[in-house]
């Protein structure tokens, strides 16, 4: 079994594809592993903020295969086959980690530059796996996001719920 994390994002109707996503995603996987939800503003182009989180889970999927269940996942809420990178969506489910892989494996570049680059990417999952250690950088995500510029990004925890209960509730928060 490999651990992975997805990064989870929508800005259209983002409630319900947040929730349409996790309730897509459990059957596939199992137990979802689930950080606080935040919203950000959209990044490369003019649209409504996004609501982010970072789930972990297991799966026996390979790389190119998880992708295609996403992509998959991604089309049945809405996506459009051809859509562009920078552009509003119902929902968007990225790899950001495959066990400790890094490089390119089916396409999926591992792990997700993302991760390094954006605050709605690090610091879900610092809050979700905070001694985790990046495979590239060998830093922690808690450290990371520890020295990243958090006002170039700013993001507003959203209280979510799924399934009767709120969304990362087991997480502890980072400043």
């Amino acid at each position: 079994m490999a651990t992975i994390y997805l990064g989870i994002g929508s800005n259209i109707e983002r409630e319900r594809y947040i929730i349409a996503g996790l309730d897509a995603l459990q059957p596939l996987f199992g137990t979802l592993q689930l950080s606080p939800v935040y919203e950000s503003d959209a990044i490369g182009f003019d649209g409504e903020p996004f609501l982010n989180l970072v789930a972990r889970t297991e799966t026996t999927l390979g790389v190119g295969a998880l992708q295609k269940a996403l992509r998959h996942i991604e089309y049945e809420h809405g996506r459009p086959q051809h859509a562009s990178r920078f552009s509003a969506r119902q929902l968007d489910i990225d790899i950001l980690l495959y066990d400790d892989l890094v490089g390119n494996f089916d396409g999926v570049e591992l792990p997700r530059g993302e991760i390094l680059d954006n605050a709605f990417v690090l610091r879900p999952l610092a809050e979700l796996a905070p001694e985790a250690i990046h495979p590239a950088t060998g830093t922690t995500y808690a450290e990371l996001w520890q020295d990243y510029d958090a006002a170039s990004q700013p993001l507003r925890h959203t209280a979510l719920q799924w399934r009767g209960r709120p969304i990362g509730e087991r997480c502890t928060p980072l400043n």
